[in-house]
C-alpha cells in the first residue's frame, strides 16, 4: 500500500512513465512533435536544436517541482523574466510592441509574424531564447558561458549540457523508456527503506532502496543518462553516478564492480549493465563484505535551487511490473 507520500512522488514527478490513454498519448505526440518543428526552425550553427531543447526540458522540470514557477502547459516551457523580456527601464511591464521592447533593451522578439512580441506565445518564447543565445554565442563553450550569464547557477548549465549531450547522441526527445536495475528472472528482494537510520559514518538517514541479490548479478541504468561519476567513496564503496534529462541523478552503490566498455561522461541507455551486485563500502578504497551484498539505488531530484533525495521504492515497484509484463 503507497503511502500519500509516495502517491503524490508518483504522481508529480514520475508523469512520463505512467500509463496514458490513447487520445492522450496522441495528444502527446502531438505536441512533441510541434515542439520538434520550433527546435528545428530556429537552430543555427552555433545553437543547435538539441540545445534549444535541452533548455526547454530543464525549464519543465524545474516547473513540476517548484511552486514558485509557472507550469506552462503549451509546447514551449521556457519561462523568460518580464524584465528580461521587456526592459528592465520599461515602465510597461506587460509591453508586447517590438519596436518599445527593443528601445529598452528588451529581448522579447515577435517569432511568428503577427506584429507581437507575446511572452505566452510558444513561438516567440522560443525564437526570443534562440536570438539570445546566438547574439552572445560563437562556440559551445561560449553558448556554456552565455547561459551561466543567464541562470547563474553551474549547476543548471550542467544539467542542461546533460540533456544536450543525451538529445545530440540519440537525435530524438521522446526518451520514456525505463528498465527495473536487476534482471526480474534473478533472485532478489527489496521493501522500502527510506528514511530509515544508518549504522556506519554518523547520524544519517537512508536516502534509497536495497536490492538485495547474489554477488555478480549485473545491475543495469533505469533511464538514458551521462555517467558523472564511477569510482570509490567510503560511504557507498564502487558506485556510478548517472543523471538524465529529467534532472535526476541516479545512484547506484556498493557494486562489485564497473562494465569496464563505460566511463564516465558515457551516454547510458536503459537497460545497459553498468556494474554488478557486490557489498563493498563502508572504509577505505577495497573495503567489502561488512553487510550482505546488495545493491543501493537513490535518487536526486535537481530543481534549479538544489538537489535533494526522494523515495525511490514507487519508481522500482512500477518499473519492476512493467517489465514483467514486458511493457518495457
Amino acid at each position: 500500500m503507497l503511502t500519500l507520500l509516495q502517491s503524490f512522488i508518483l504522481t508529480v514527478l514520475c508523469a512520463p512513465i505512467m500509463t496514458v490513454s490513447t487520445e492522450e498519448a496522441q495528444t502527446q505526440e502531438a505536441l512533441v512533435s510541434e515542439r520538434m518543428d520550433y527546435y528545428i526552425k530556429y537552430a543555427s550553427l552555433d545553437v543547435p536544436w538539441f540545445y534549444l531543447a535541452a533548455i526547454d526540458q530543464y525549464e519543465r522540470n524545474i516547473q513540476q517541482v517548484r511552486s514558485d514557477l509557472p507550469a506552462k502547459k503549451g509546447a514551449i516551457a521556457i519561462h523568460i523574466k518580464e524584465d528580461f523580456w521587456v526592459g528592465e527601464m520599461n515602465p510597461e511591464s506587460d509591453d508586447q510592441l517590438p519596436l518599445t521592447i527593443a528601445y529598452f533593451g528588451g529581448q522579447g522578439i515577435d517569432g511568428n509574424g503577427d506584429g507581437i512580441a507575446n511572452p505566452s506565445d510558444p513561438e516567440d518564447v522560443i525564437a526570443t531564447m534562440a536570438a539570445y543565445l546566438e547574439t552572445h554565442t560563437f562556440s559551445e563553450k561560449s553558448l556554456q558561458k552565455t547561459l551561466l550569464q543567464y541562470y547563474g547557477k553551474e549547476e543548471t548549465v550542467n544539467q542542461i549540457k546533460t540533456i544536450a549531450e543525451i538529445y545530440a547522441q540519440i537525435q530524438t526527445i521522446t526518451l520514456d523508456e525505463r528498465a527495473f536495475p536487476l534482471p526480474v528472472h534473478q533472485n532478489y528482494s527489496y521493501r522500502g527503506t527510506w528514511g530509515m537510520s544508518r549504522g556506519w559514518g554518523g547520524r544519517r538517514i537512508h536516502e534509497g532502496t536495497d536490492l538485495f541479490a547474489s554477488y555478480g548479478v549485473p545491475v543495469k541504468s533505469t533511464s538514458y543518462g551521462v555517467i558523472e561519476v564511477m569510482g570509490w567513496n567510503d560511504y557507498g564503496g564502487w558506485r556510478v553516478g548517472i543523471r538524465d534529462m529529467h534532472n535526476t541523478y541516479h545512484y547506484y552503490a556498493h557494486l562489485s564492480g564497473f562494465n569496464k566498455d563505460y566511463t564516465e561522461g558515457d551516454l547510458v541507455k536503459p537497460g545497459e549493465i553498468i556494474g554488478y551486485v557486490g557489498s563493498s563500502g563502508y572504509g577505505k578504497e577495497g573495503t567489502s563484505g561488512k553487510f550482505p551484498p546488495h545493491l543501493h539505488y537513490g535518487m536526486y531530484k535537481y530543481n534549479g535551487r538544489t538537489e535533494w533525495a526522494f523515495d525511490p521504492y514507487p519508481y522500482l515497484r512500477q518499473w519492476e511490473q512493467q517489465e514483467k509484463s514486458g511493457q518495457n
